[in-house]
């Protein structure tokens, strides 16, 4: 008989089992192994993501109060007023009532104005006083009291030497007086202002992917932030890429700050003590130098709390008292702020106009925020996934607890028109011309995805930005931190 010879296939033959049991040689291998079972039956799939952790993306806050503004230069310039009316704090003073301001010319007294006169004490002796003489340097002034003495060390109470030791005071010009038939008031007081610069910064990002892969067909339908759906896995990764890319975008105007040292970073990005320094001055930089920082509502205490917010109020009282003001916090002052309020039964109560809102609640509850009153102003607070999520602040802890945000515009001198102009308090400045708009730029390269610009079998997506955040009135705003 002659011998059979295999055909193909004929190794594939099913044997039994010693017994019934779940065996590595039951299951089929995808990757040709001998212990790869879990391939033999169909798996209950699910085909979309799980997206663990929510919406991502931590951009909102810029979208929410500011406005992005082209610009031309490396720099952008503006102007910000003084004070309307003249005071002085820390001036030193003596009992024959001689009150020594500064250094030459940096006073505007005039003799015959009369002033309001404390002596800086913790429980002070305020008088009035009149102005005398004003020394051809500039540097003093002589205060003459209406009542008590005829000079300031000879008033009942008034003491030219404060609690710390040194014989300070502080001062404001309230009026003047003058004899009948006398000249004009000498000199004038021409108006002070102060200029302010930033500098934009370029920030880039990339994400490529190899033309093999962009072709590959995944089993899980992906979604991303930017609404993207499909079994391509490029399409989340790029989409993730372009979303993490704004989120820095935010995030560089919040954290920027203006390199300073010689030798650090502005050896490698720009140089030192030159308009082509590295870094951009952020929110919180530029509040830290011109603004407020509070570390009151800690959440120890209603009662405390309360008090604490009462101090911001007298802090914005004395910045020009700008009545609508936007609050963005953590979630631990959110709750005592929360607290604060149920102690007063005062949530909405009092009159909040939501004038920032178009005076519509609904709106402003659509937007995440909740608004409550207190004294004169109307505070708008939500709050802040930058300061919460886990893969940004909320990694920080109590580091930055929230800010706030005056609502509204300032009226600004620039330069460049050479009229006053008004912006919101806080804005972008992106560079823009017509050769270019640096405010999002986005580009592929390659030779994946029909747009052939080299022989790479990649696709690669770029993004480019040019920016930097403008902060006027800084006195307006508030840091919250620890």
């Amino acid at each position: 008989m002659a011998a059979i010879t295999p055909t193909a296939g004929g190794s594939l033959n099913s044997t039994a089992a010693p017994v019934k049991q779940t065996l590595s040689s039951n299951y089929l291998s995808f990757t040709g192994g001998s212990n790869d079972w879990s391939q033999q039956y169909l798996p209950d799939l699910y085909e979309s993501e799980v997206e663990v952790y929510g919406n991502r993306s931590v951009a909102s806050f810029l979208r929410l109060v500011g406005a992005e503004m082209p610009m031309t230069s490396d720099q952008v310039v503006w102007s910000e007023q003084g004070r309307l009316h003249l005071h002085y704090k820390g001036a030193a003073v003596a009992n024959t009532g001689v009150i020594t301001i500064a250094s030459s010319g940096t006073h505007a007294v005039r003799v015959g104005q009369t002033i309001v006169l404390s002596d800086n004490q913790s429980s002070p002796t305020v008088i009035k006083c009149y102005i005398s003489a004003v020394a051809s340097d500039n540097t003093t002034v002589t205060a003459i009291p209406y009542t008590g003495g005829a000079t300031v060390g000879a008033v009942s109470g008034f003491d030219t030497t404060d609690d710390s030791g040194s014989n300070t005071c502080d001062f404001f010009v309230y009026g003047s007086e003058f004899k009948k038939g006398t000249s004009g008031m000498t000199n004038a007081v021409q108006p002070s202002f102060g200029s302010l610069t930033n500098k934009p910064i370029i920030i880039k990002d990339k994400y490529e992917v190899s033309g093999s892969d962009a072709s590959q067909i995944g089993w899980v339908e992906v979604t991303g932030e930017q609404g993207q759906t499909g079994y391509l896995w490029y399409l989340k990764a790029e989409g993730d890429t372009r979303q993490r890319f704004e989120d820095n975008l935010e995030m560089a105007m919040v954290e920027g700050e203006l390199a300073s040292i010689a030798g650090g970073v502005d050896s490698q990005l720009g140089t030192a003590g030159s308009a082509d320094t590295a870094g951009t001055q952020g929110l919180f930089a530029a509040i830290t130098a011109r603004g407020h920082i509070t570390t009151g509502i800690a959440g120890t205490s209603a009662t405390d709390d309360l008090g604490s917010f009462d101090n911001i109020l007298k802090k914005f009282d004395a910045q020009g008292a700008i009545e609508e003001n936007m609050l963005f916090i953590n979630r631990a002052v959110s709750l005592a702020i929360d607290d604060m309020l149920a102690t007063q039964n005062s949530y909405g109560a009092g009159g909040t106009s939501y004038g920032v809102f178009s005076n519509s609640e609904d709106m402003a509850l659509n937007l995440g925020f909740s608004g409550f009153r207190r004294g004169s102003y109307d505070f708008y607070k939500t709050d802040w996934k930058y300061l919460n999520d886990g893969s940004t602040r909320g990694i920080i802890e109590d580091d930055v607890r929230g800010v706030v945000v005056p609502a509204g515009t300032s009226t600004v001198y620039d330069q460049i028109l050479g009229k006053n102009i008004k912006r919101p308090f806080l804005h972008v400045r992106y560079r823009a011309s017509e050769a270019d708009d640096r405010k999002m730029k986005s580009w592929t390269t390659g030779s994946v995805g029909g747009n052939i610009s080299s022989d790479l079998d990649a696709l690669e997506v770029h993004y480019l930005s040019e920016r930097c955040l403008i902060t006027q009135g800084a006195n307006n705003f508030m840091l919250l931190t620890s």
